[in-house]
């Protein structure tokens, strides 16, 4: 195996007080205009099939943002060591506005070469959306963890929680708005009412962009080495066509059937192959010796499963709400709320107890204790429940969720070189991402299959689920029928055997995050030239500048 060459010193950058904040900021506005993208959209898409006819591709719209930006982010992640995060971060943010812009003009100049009609050119788009997209997390987690230390980094996740919980709350009220205004006219040009939920990010990205260039301090951190091509092509390889598998299975294809299987060979191949590569290669995209460092393996691994758990109840009791409960989708948002608040409060709560004490496990697993009793209790749904009586469940899956948020990456952050941080940092985001991906295809078919056994129905589908819902909707005020109330039994059991195995991989979540070294957070080094001359030349306790420990 060829080694990996050993990295230059590093040299600490240090920042200001007001470099810090600004910095923070411009972060903040980056994060809200990610999650409000991914909230936004979902409400208008209905009214963007019927103008674009394109029902048959429906879920390539959400499919394609997802893959492009999910296969990118250990790509960024490599590339802001090497080049600096604000540059990357720039360019996210200009492909991520670039491809808004196409998005909210698909369609509008009929058929194009190549792209065809206005649903394509709109896939087509969305992925170069994703493209920008992929850097807009990873950059601004990294970014965090050059300018705070450790320990002082678990106080800002609220703040970025925050921004989740306004696109939340705000996401589905624009989306919905712009959905049902008419079309604006401006002098000679005339704009369908939806187009406005791509237009209305730019803004916003151009606040973010002016913030990122000309506020935010450089950034200038580099390490040597070189782009591993034959290694980022190989993520893309591997894990397109697992993406792909899972968005399929179940929906457009069996499980068993051959695209699903060939997708999952294919990934296994790229996965064997990078694997191989990157053992090799100098300046690997992912160095493989990493995962020999105990907290960077169990930390995203815990991530990993957390993210797939946490995804088993958030996808799918929207839908539990709608078909089993009985409530309108506006009434399913707010019963969905208290998560967010739960959520909010409880990652507030453990990034000021870790700034407090510097550790971050006990933290962590008294979170997935409280995730674990919000899970059993809504084990104890029944048909036509009272939206009460499940908002305050969903509160406490809530506070239990909050912790993990962000302390995972936080002590993946911690045990890591400072040189190491972009990778580092966009593996744990991959990590979690791949997570929910596939928690959504295995609770999706945990459900379709309950349902099925349940009502007869086999082949049923989520996107079945989906129509049943908006159905729902449309006549509001109907008196609900022997059907639908035999619908509500079924679903609610069928969801019950979805949080029964949210439970069992929250338990094998609770059991790797055992496994995560309990080291303490680095706090706050020398902030001048002064105070690095005046410790170097006081001989300072060697603990205190010592590299973290890997274990």
């Amino acid at each position: 195996m060829t080694q990996t060459p050993a990295a230059a010193p590093f040299a600490e950058q240090i920042f200001t007080p007001e470099e810090r904040r600004i910095t923070l900021i411009g972060l903040m506005i980056v994060f809200l205009l990610s999650a409000l993208d991914q909230t936004i959209v979902g409400t208008a898409m209905p009214r963007i099939i019927a103008q674009l006819n394109g029902l048959n591709l429906y879920s390539w719209v959400t499919t394609a943002y997802l893959l492009s930006s999910t296969v990118m982010v250990p790509i960024y992640g490599k590339l802001s060591d090497l080049y600096g995060r604000k540059s990357i971060l720039l360019t996210g943010v200009g492909l991520f506005t670039l491809g808004s812009v196409l998005c909210g003009a698909a369609g509008e100049f009929g058929r194009l070469p190549i792209l065809g009609g206005g649903m394509t050119q709109l896939i087509v788009f969305r992925a170069i959306q994703g493209l920008g997209g992929g850097a807009l997390f990873t950059s601004a987690f990294a970014i965090i963890a050059d300018i705070f230390p450790p320990r002082e980094r678990g106080r800002f996740g609220a703040l970025f929680g925050s921004m989740f919980g306004l696109a939340s709350l705000l996401g589905p009220v624009i989306g919905g708005f712009f959905a049902q205004l008419g079309p604006t006219h401006l002098g000679p040009l005339t704009v369908a009412g939806w187009r406005w939920i791509f237009y209305i990010n730019l803004p916003l990205a151009s606040l973010a962009l002016f913030m990122i260039a000309v506020k935010m301090p450089a950034l200038t951190r580099r390490v040597p080495g070189a782009i591993d091509f034959l290694g980022a092509a190989l993520v893309i390889v591997t894990f397109v066509p697992l993406l792909l598998a899972m968005s399929w299975g179940g929906q457009t294809y069996a499980w068993s059937s051959t695209p699903v299987v060939g997708m999952l060979v294919l990934s296994v191949v790229g996965l064997a192959a990078f694997i191989f590569v990157e053992s090799k290669v100098a300046h690997p995209i992912l160095s493989l010796r990493l995962f020999a460092n105990r907290t960077f393996s169990f930390a995203n691994s815990a991530s990993f499963v957390v993210s797939m758990a946490f995804m088993g109840v958030v996808a799918f009791l929207p839908l539990y709400l709608q078909l089993g409960a009985g409530a309108q989708p506006a009434q399913s948002g707010i019963v969905m709320l208290p998560l967010m608040l739960g959520l909010i409060a409880a990652s507030t709560v453990s990034g000021q107890l870790v700034s407090r004490f510097g550790v971050f496990k006990p933290i962590l697993l008294g979170g997935q204790a409280i995730m674990l009793v919000g899970t059993v209790l809504l084990l104890f749904i029944y048909p036509g429940m009272s939206l009460w009586d499940i908002a305050w469940r969903v509160l406490i899956f809530g506070i239990g969720l909050g912790p993990s948020q962000s302390l995972f990456s936080l002590a993946v952050q911690n045990a890591v070189q400072p040189q190491e941080i972009g990778v580092a940092t966009s593996t744990s985001q991959f990590f979690r991402q791949i997570g929910s991906t596939i928690g959504v295809a295995l609770f999706g078919a945990i459900l379709t299959n309950n349902l099925a056994g349940s009502t007869g129905r086999a082949g049923m589908t989520l996107t079945d689920l989906q129509t049943m819902a908006a159905l729902r909707a449309i006549h509001p005020h109907s008196a609900p029928s022997a059907a639908d109330l035999a619908s509500q039994t079924a679903i609610t059991h069928a969801m019950q055997g979805v949080f029964w195995m949210s439970l069992i991989v929250s338990l094998i979540g609770v059991g790797v995050t055992f496994l995560v070294p309990g080291a303490k957070l680095r706090g706050r080094g020398p902030q001048t030239v002064e105070d690095s001359l005046e410790k170097a030349l006081a001989s300072a306790d060697p603990a205190e500048t010592a590299p973290p420990a890997g274990a």
